[in-house]
């Protein structure tokens, strides 16, 4: 036979077989007598990395199962667990359940009223504001900062000056400051800014540091940010609040006691208490 008549055979035979219910509880293999369902098939490709989430479905269905059917056959061949083994366990179980039991408790978490709500709260009211985008020289003297303003007045270039004579952090490039707001800078640095038009060159300044030489490089306007762009961010503060009342809640209702044993906390690094 042919591969092609291989193939379409193989097609007919699978076309023939009865189709099965597939729910969790459906089995799709038998280990020393213990079941392998497609739910723990589900369960553990959902814990899966994204890497083998991207392989395509027959790879990643053959992969899941052979790694469920080895992990029986070997789990068959084990003198039961370790403590340490039953220690992990009982941990990923409780951490599981707490996150099922959260996940359960805060799906309902996020409200379109309490996105809004909290968006107004930090941006309703908010005015647009100028971000200012500027660059200086700083030197110790009023005489010092004369002088440049005469050397830039006669042609050379502020950031090139500002490598060559600033004692200020931002010397090494040019004399750049960045974005900022009103408010930002001291404060005779900042009205001499708030003063200024783009592309002029102000000073001397003098300030706690110093005498500065500025010049105001280019201004925005700084608007709040729409609803959508900041949506993600407030839905996760939200949810996060929600966890914390939740854990907080959990907390107050149970009984906890703590044995007054002095233990020493260095012991938490002690491996060989499991042994």
């Amino acid at each position: 036979m042919t591969k092609l008549g291989t193939m379409t055979a193989a097609a007919m035979m699978a076309l023939a077989l009865p189709a099965v219910a597939q729910d969790a509880s459906t089995v799709v293999a038998t280990v020393n007598g213990t079941d392998i369902t497609l739910g723990h098939m589900v369960a553990m490709r959902e814990r899966l990395p994204e890497q083998y989430q991207a392989l395509d479905d027959q790879t990643l269905f053959e992969g899941v199962l052979e790694q469920l059917i080895q992990q029986t056959a070997l789990g068959d061949q084990a003198d039961g667990l370790s403590r340490r083994g039953e220690l992990v366990i009982e941990n990923e179980r409780r951490a599981l359940v707490a996150s099922e039991v959260v996940q359960r408790l805060s799906a309902d978490a996020v409200t379109e009223g309490q996105v809004t709500e909290m968006y107004e709260a930090e941006y309703g009211g908010t005015e647009p504001s100028t971000e200012y985008n500027a660059s200086h020289i700083l030197v110790e003297t009023e005489e010092e900062a004369q002088a440049l303003i005469e050397r830039l007045n006669a042609g050379e270039d502020f950031a090139e000056l500002a490598r060559a004579e600033s004692t200020g952090p931002s010397a090494p490039s040019g004399g750049n400051l960045g974005w900022f707001g009103p408010g930002a800078m001291v404060q005779p640095f900042d009205e001499a800014v708030q003063g200024m038009e783009a592309g002029a060159v102000a000073g001397p300044v003098q300030t706690e540091f110093g005498w500065h030489v500025i010049k105001l490089n280019e201004t925005r306007e700084q608007t709040p940010p729409p609803l959508d762009e900041v949506r993600g961010e407030i839905e996760g503060r939200i949810q996060m609040q929600a966890v914390e009342s939740i854990v907080s809640s959990a907390i107050e209702d149970a009984e906890v006691n703590r044995p007054q044993t002095q233990i020493d906390p260095a012991t938490i690094r002690n491996d060989n208490l499991l042994d």
